[in-house]
């Protein structure tokens, strides 16, 4: 299949897409069951967060969680993609690309000023494709698990 054959629709995600979802977060690193990742979807869609995916004949073969969070610090909200994948088989063809774009477009449209991609320090592939996109390094991200709450 070549890239002009590649054609997809970028929508917002549905609970049956769960298994879908949870086979892209696997090849992220972040594995998780079907059951689980739907009630991730429905807390994130109860909070109003979206997540969008990327199908193919109906096949679910990318997706991207878009965050809008509001500031002190700055005029307007901050956009957040927290999670980007594309299905090994399917990059290279524009549907990363077709997702960002869909995210930027979105959060731009909800009022936020400055649009923020979180990436794994050990992702350089990654790294590279947002750069490509436009976006630069501009801070440091600090984690630190916290305890369960009592």
């Amino acid at each position: 299949m070549n890239t002009a054959d590649f054609s997809f629709e970028i929508r917002v995600a549905r609970l049956e897409d769960a298994l879908a979802i949870a086979g892209l977060l696997g090849e992220l690193g972040f594995p998780a069951p079907a059951d689980v990742v739907a009630q991730r979807l429905s807390v994130l869609a109860k909070a109003g967060e979206t997540t969008l995916v990327g199908a193919r004949s109906g096949e679910v073969l990318g997706f991207v969680t878009v965050h809008v969070t509001p500031v002190l610090h700055r005029p307007a909200p901050v956009g957040r993609m927290t999670a980007l994948v594309v299905a090994t088989r399917a990059r290279g063809r524009g549907l990363g690309r077709a997702l960002v774009a869909t995210a930027e477009r979105r959060l731009a449209d909800a009022g936020c000023g400055l649009m923020e991609v979180t990436s794994n320090q050990e992702l350089s592939e990654a790294h590279s494709f947002y750069q490509q996109l436009g976006y630069a390094m501009t801070s440091y991200r600090f984690g630190k698990a916290l305890p369960p709450s009592r």
